[in-house]
């Protein structure tokens, strides 16, 4: 046995990696909370599961059975109530698993993936793996996407686009008219993927509606067909994770024509959505006027706590999904350890802080810690609001 071990590096070197991967930072999931903390990380829905959900999975108690493959039982409830076929509509372990297959179905080494950014962190290392390049557009002043600028940025190479909407981390939506804008500006061949996780938290709350300039896009509106019948290009995406929290069960979906959801049917790894997951899902359904309740509690939650802030003189954008971004640049860690001190887990980014609506209770201990940390800024900082 050899008295040395090569480091990490020589070990890659010596291994038929792919470069990019072994470069590529793994996804980082957001930190655990001590039992005396709250976790503001993760996006997760405060609340216990709605009613029937745990009935629902356990009645599934074939473990030894593979679950149906194509989630029918599902994809037809979803397909009734969207008014499309159930072959337009994919289920997936989550809205990222989706999307991961929507890339690998049209991407591959020479092509580009547009999207804005800062949005979504999983946006590059998907790309990466798929063998494509990113094109970040960089977001406007106050955090949203710039459409005229990623339009602009689809070239012959483009082999897909992400419009991330509420975008995640920031909270910034895209208006209906400037999306319709946008789509008419893209070529037809071109697939653009409309990821909505945070879609329910939109109109949610009773401030919401009063604060948009126009009405936000919408790619299910109730009452009417989803935008991917207007547009044959256009992938809808949707999570049960966030609003109907369903994080720990991983079932998301996506909406759209049947040939772009076959192919990226083609790239799924099969079974990957439990009977458990399939069955919360549909119970979670049942039980709508349960979720639009606890939906508008968080976003008039989240409302409040922007307000809060606003007042002590923060500058943040006003966010329609179940977070808040803070811009605080280089003074990012030194916030975060602050907040950490206080009991309040957050998603530190390079640039900012993301920090979900949690238990009520977590309200006043993260509004004295904001405090703490707005009157360490100096002035003149971007997170610090013009008097």
């Amino acid at each position: 046995m050899s008295e040395t071990t090569p480091d990490a590096a020589e070990s890659h070197a010596a291994l038929r990696l792919r470069p990019e991967i072994v470069a590529l930072p793994a996804y980082r999931q957001g930190k655990p909370a001590a039992a005396d903390a709250f976790k503001l990380s993760s996006n997760e829905n405060p609340f216990d599961p709605l009613p029937g959900v745990i009935e629902a999975v356990v009645a599934e108690t074939q473990f030894n059975r593979y679950p149906d493959a194509t989630a029918l039982a599902l994809r037809t409830e979803l397909a009734a109530r969207h008014g499309v076929t159930p072959d337009q509509v994919h289920i997936g372990s989550g809205s990222v698993a989706l999307l991961a297959q929507l890339i690998l179905a049209t991407s591959a080494p020479g092509t580009e993936v547009v999207y804005s950014w800062r949005s979504f962190e999983a946006y590059p290392g998907l790309v990466t793996v798929s063998g494509a390049a990113s094109v970040q557009v960089p977001n406007t002043p106050d955090h949203g996407h710039d459409l005229p600028a990623i339009a602009a940025a689809v070239g012959e190479n483009t082999s897909l686009v992400i419009i991330c909407s509420p975008n995640n981390p920031t909270g910034n939506v895209v208006g209906a008219e400037e999306f319709a804008a946008f789509m008419a500006a893209v070529p037809t061949d071109v697939i653009v993927v409309l990821d909505e996780a945070y879609a329910e938290f939109v109109h949610a709350g009773a401030a919401a509606a009063q604060t948009l300039a126009e009405p936000a896009v919408n790619g299910l509106p109730r009452g009417a067909a989803p935008l991917s019948e207007r547009y044959p290009n256009l992938v809808i995406l949707r999570t049960f994770s966030k609003a109907y929290g369903l994080a720990a069960l991983r079932v998301g979906f996506a909406i759209g024509a049947e040939g772009i959801l076959d192919a990226a049917r083609s790239t799924a790894i099969p079974l990957s959505v439990t009977a458990q997951g399939s069955a919360a899902a549909l119970a979670s359904l049942a039980a709508e006027k349960h979720l639009l309740d606890r939906v508008a509690v968080i976003a008039d939650r989240r409302d409040g706590i922007h307000d809060a802030l606003t007042a002590q003189g923060w500058a943040l954008p006003r966010s329609y999904a179940n977070f808040l971004w803070l811009p605080l640049g280089a003074e990012t860690a030194a916030a975060a350890e602050t907040l950490s001190a206080a009991g309040l887990i957050v998603r530190a980014f390079p640039d900012g802080i993301r920090i979900s609506v949690g238990e009520e209770e977590a309200t006043p201990l993260l509004l004295a810690a904001a405090q703490t940390i707005l009157d360490s800024l100096a002035p003149g900082h971007p997170a610090r609001r013009e008097r």
